[in-house]
């Protein structure tokens, strides 16, 4: 019985992979991570508040989420944006580039050296199974970045688990789906935001969730198809949005 429930869950699988519907959200969603010097970054975020944000609007840019780890000894922002395509952004950025009053306020921010010492940015798009993205201010809850490297080739198979199984299984367990992207130009990378109620609950509904015995199967159904694992690197941070950003 056992293994024919396999089988089944198999075929399931492999028949989402290869059936894939075209996401919903055709919109590009672009992720940034900025990193500061040492006793800077009250003045990234300060610049972000008071002027970078109101700009970025100017020029056509799409406020998304703004965030800060829970545990952050880099002095990083990470953020999100959108913008109806690649092209939309490009014009954009060049726009906002060449604003005259971002230029005044990069000079005025870094009359004492400067606040950014490096920027991370990478291109996403939606996913088919992922819910719409909501830019909203419930408030009181935290927010999970959670960064899946897939073994080669098995990208495919890790996005039919999410879509046929893992999703469902995180609101059972008292997660919330909040957006799931892959990145644009990389076939080996899932990208997802989950929000709880704080860091504890989040971690509380993880350890429920691996021994669910649903999931136990799901992931041993698709490693059958892969192989062996279908991941090879998980990373999650646990967030809060800053007191500027639009999803809280």
């Amino acid at each position: 019985m056992r293994a024919a429930l396999l089988a089944l869950l198999c075929s399931t699988i492999f028949l989402s992979f290869t059936m894939t519907p075209p996401p919903a959200d055709g919109r590009l969603y672009e992720m940034r991570v900025y990193y500061s010097p040492q006793g800077k970054f009250p003045d990234i975020l300060a610049r972000f508040r008071n002027h970078t944000t109101k700009l970025f609007e100017k020029h056509g840019m799409t406020n998304v989420g703004y965030f800060t780890p829970l545990d952050n000894p880099d002095s990083c922002l990470i953020y999100f944006l959108s913008y109806p395509n690649k092209a939309a952004r490009d014009s954009s950025w060049k726009a906002f580039g060449n604003d005259p009053e971002w230029k005044k306020v990069v000079a005025e921010s870094e009359k004492n050296g400067k606040i950014v010492n490096k920027v991370e940015s990478y291109f996403l798009h939606t996913t088919d199974y992922s819910p719409a993205l909501q830019i909203d201010q419930k408030g009181n809850r935290v927010f999970e970045l959670r960064t899946y490297k897939t073994t080669p080739y098995n990208l495919g198979l890790l996005n039919a688990r999410f879509r046929n199984h893992t999703v469902k299984l995180f609101e059972k367990h008292g997660m919330t789906n909040v957006v799931y992207w892959t990145r644009d130009n990389a076939d080996d990378y899932l990208v997802y935001l989950l929000a709880h109620k704080n860091k504890a609950a989040g971690l509380a509904s993880f350890a429920s969730f691996v021994k669910d015995p649903a999931w136990v199967t799901a992931k041993s159904a698709s490693e059958t198809l892969g192989g062996g694992p279908i991941t090879e690197n998980i990373r999650s941070v646990y967030m809060v949005p800053t007191d500027f950003s639009p999803m809280k």
